[in-house]
């Protein structure tokens, strides 16, 4: 898949999360489960509008974030707790597939910053797009925040 990679500003977004650390094998049922346990935290709570889930990792040693997008903080628990997205310039591209080749979204991200001279300034996400059964529909947003000079 090419990849459209470009810098754009975002603004942080409010999350309902876990907090997690997983090796890159165990990330393919630590997010999903991650997700699930916030999902049932936001019903039983009654939180307005859960969105998206997503990924947050903050370092190589894979401590991330998981959950969902949500439009006000709120109060949480033992479990979950109320987080946001970093905020600034990031580098970004849209992944459609089968969620084990995110990876090469992320490569193409990486290699993007490298040849613009961006310099990432330490955490990266993923907001999952809403669920198909055809994996080839799948749409994943990767983001890399950037150091701003």
């Amino acid at each position: 898949m090419e990849y459209q990679v470009h810098a754009e500003r975002v603004e942080s977004q409010t999350t309902a999360v876990v907090r997690r650390r997983a090796s890159l094998r165990e990330l393919a049922q630590v997010v999903p489960q991650g997700c699930g346990e916030v999902w049932a935290f936001a019903r039983a709570a009654g939180l307005p509008r859960p969105g998206r889930h997503l990924a947050l990792y903050f370092d190589n040693e894979i401590n991330l974030e998981v959950g969902v997008e949500v439009d006000r903080p709120f109060v949480g628990n033992d479990q979950v707790v109320c987080s946001s997205t970093p905020a600034g310039l990031v580098a970004t591209a849209a992944h459609f597939g089968p969620y084990n080749r995110l990876g090469d979204a992320h490569d193409a991200v990486c290699k993007w910053c490298t040849a613009n001279g961006c310099v990432k300034a330490g955490p990266c996400w993923e907001v999952y797009g809403h669920w198909d059964d055809d994996p080839a529909k799948l749409r994943t947003d990767v983001y890399y925040l950037l150091r701003e000079t």
